[in-house]
């Protein structure tokens, strides 16, 4: 991705500038409707301590984000050199560190949201994280792992006792997760066709599952239905920019249309969270998790999510 921001020389501390640039802050706008759609499912609303659900969704992203630089310190040298790992701005035994800490907040808020309910699902969690930035990421399973991740975040909302009523939210959320995420392997060199075909059927996939299936009424079944096609539209248009993007002259697609379809699926997630709870029944839930979606783009403009 390109530099946003010229990077510093080594050493240099820029906090909290570089803090915020590390864990991608902005960018966890995108994981608070998880936990919306999975308690919407389970007929749990998030009222009183569960509002601090989203919250531990949110300190357990950047916790990854910052374990996945510490873990790309070596690739990011060479690919992505103005991160603040590389740039020197942010020491890797800093940045371990503040994973570790965040981890250890996210599961905080956890429990005082949810008790030994929503920790049964948090632990394992903040286990698929750590497995995925630390050993999954580099192998073909990479996918997968952060598929698997997305899930137990809707199945946090839903608490561990009532995770099988939250089985579609987290299902629809894990097929779209495995579709950018295969197609994000492409950012830097260009990717390859087949994983763009694998992100535009997933997407298609995750918005069928959003909207099949028992709905609490019609107007909610409708509202289900528009969000599903905001989140096509945000989507599937620049996953099939980048099918048709004419291949570099060693084979892949171009990088640049990669790197524009992985951030459109980022940002399709916001919409797809909020088809999930409209067709659960929580109409206000939705609204305000698509109304998130505005300031997600804005904020990308300044800052990558990826």
């Amino acid at each position: 991705m390109s530099a946003r921001t010229r990077p510093g020389p080594p050493g240099r501390v820029r906090r909290p500038a570089d803090w915020l640039e590390l864990v991608r802050a902005p960018a966890a706008l995108t994981v608070l409707g998880d936990a919306v759609a999975g308690a919407a499912a389970a007929g749990r609303p998030l009222r009183g301590r569960r509002l601090a659900l989203p919250l531990a969704s949110a300190t357990l992203y950047w916790s990854g984000m910052a374990l996945n630089d510490w873990a790309d310190r070596e690739v990011d040298t060479a690919e992505r050199p103005e991160r603040p790992v590389p740039s020197g701005r942010i020491t890797p035994g800093a940045a371990l560190a503040g994973a570790a800490l965040l981890s250890g907040a996210g599961l905080a808020l956890a429990a005082f949201a949810g008790g030994s309910d929503a920790l049964r699902v948090a632990v394992p969690l903040t286990a698929a994280i750590w497995a995925y930035d630390t050993v999954l990421k580099p192998t073909r399973a990479a996918p997968l792992g952060m598929a698997a991740c997305r899930a137990l975040d809707v199945l946090l909302g839903a608490g561990a006792g009532r995770g099988p009523s939250a089985r579609t939210p987290a299902l629809a959320m894990a097929a779209h997760t495995f579709g950018v995420t295969a197609l994000s392997r492409g950012e830097v060199h260009g990717g390859r066709r087949a994983d763009v075909r694998v992100a535009l059927t997933t997407t298609l996939l995750s918005a069928a599952l959003a909207c099949g299936g028992p709905a609490s009424s019609a107007r909610h079944r409708t509202a289900s239905v528009l969000c599903a096609l905001v989140h096509t539209g945000t989507t599937a248009t620049a996953q099939l920019a980048a099918a048709r993007a004419r291949p570099t002259a060693d084979g892949p697609v171009e990088a640049a249309a990669v790197r524009t379809a992985t951030v459109a699926g980022i940002h399709g997630m916001v919409p797809l969270q909020a088809a999930l709870a409209a067709r659960s029944g929580s109409l206000g839930a939705a609204a305000l998790v698509l109304g998130v979606l505005p300031l997600v783009r804005r904020l990308s403009s300044v800052r990558s999510p990826t």
